[in-house]
């Protein structure tokens, strides 16, 4: 079974850390990390690829850093200088490498191969 968890959410002060992990259960070219908040849609915030490149939605460039483990099948994503408008229900997929470049950004993307079960972050100001 093709399979990805999540780990390492929790609660924050703004302008706090937390390291977010993914485990995929295959070798995936591209993972990447999305998240969605009480009543708003799910957003795409960063993306990884086996050749080492990365993207990131606007809002998180400059906090956030995403990066790939190939011999561990693992995504990570290392959130600094947390807002409370970065509150959300984080979630790791795997996609297609078509999508990996910036095309999971865009909205009500439903194109992923595996979603995760999502793991809580929440900043409190």
């Amino acid at each position: 079974q093709k399979q990805v968890a999540e780990s390492g959410g929790g609660s924050v002060q703004a302008g706090g850390s937390l390291r977010l992990s993914c485990v995929a259960s295959y070798s995936p070219y591209c993972m990447a990390w999305f998240r969605q908040a009480p009543g708003k849609e799910r957003e795409g915030v960063a993306s990884a690829h086996t050749d080492g490149s990365t993207t990131y939605a606007d809002s998180v460039k400059g906090r956030f850093t995403v990066s790939k483990d190939n011999a561990k099948n693992t995504l990570y994503l290392q959130m600094n200088n947390l807002k409370p408008e970065d509150s959300a229900m984080y979630y790791c997929a795997t996609l297609r490498s078509m999508y990996c470049d910036g095309g999971y950004l865009r909205p009500y993307f439903t194109s992923a191969d595996v979603w995760g079960q999502g793991t809580q972050v929440t900043v409190s100001s």
